[in-house]
């Protein structure tokens, strides 16, 4: 049994997503794309697209680092932008035919990891996990803790 007051709460969390994160990179490397092409590519709508405002917030990506990103999936022709008709100061991040095949595949990876977890833990142990990880945003998010 754990002593519950030496339990480092970011350890886990950041130990967790370092193996996810390298997990993903394999995967990501495998298809011959790097792991933040196929994390842009699932966070763009299928056939709406996106607002390129909404993109960075979305996935905690600074501006300068995803501006760097659009412009390379540009090129790669992954991509393009359009006027957004709701908003005529944004534009809409939308998929080519080919960036909507590799979001697939992106998709494909991102759900096996997902069922595959799934499928190893019990609907308790899935809603606990839910439940710790929401109550930590939440209290990050009220600026609880600091």
């Amino acid at each position: 049994m754990r002593d519950i007051d030496k339990i480092a709460f970011d350890y886990y969390y950041r130990a967790t997503w370092q193996v996810i994160n390298k997990m993903y990179t394999e995967q990501a490397a495998l298809n011959g794309r790097p792991m933040h092409i196929g994390f842009v590519l699932v966070n763009i709508h299928y056939k709406n697209g996106t607002p390129s405002t909404a993109l960075g917030p979305k996935m905690g990506i600074e501006a300068n680092s995803l501006s760097r990103t659009l412009k390379k999936m540009e090129e790669e022709n992954l991509i393009f932008k359009e006027q957004n008709p709701e908003d005529g100061r944004s534009v809409l991040i939308k998929l080519t035919e080919k960036g909507k095949k590799e979001r697939e595949i992106a998709k494909q990876i991102v759900l096996k990891f997902n069922n595959t977890v799934k499928s190893h833990l019990t609907p308790s142990q899935i809603d606990s996990f839910l439940q710790v990880t929401h109550k930590i945003h939440q209290l990050i998010e009220d600026k609880s803790i600091f």
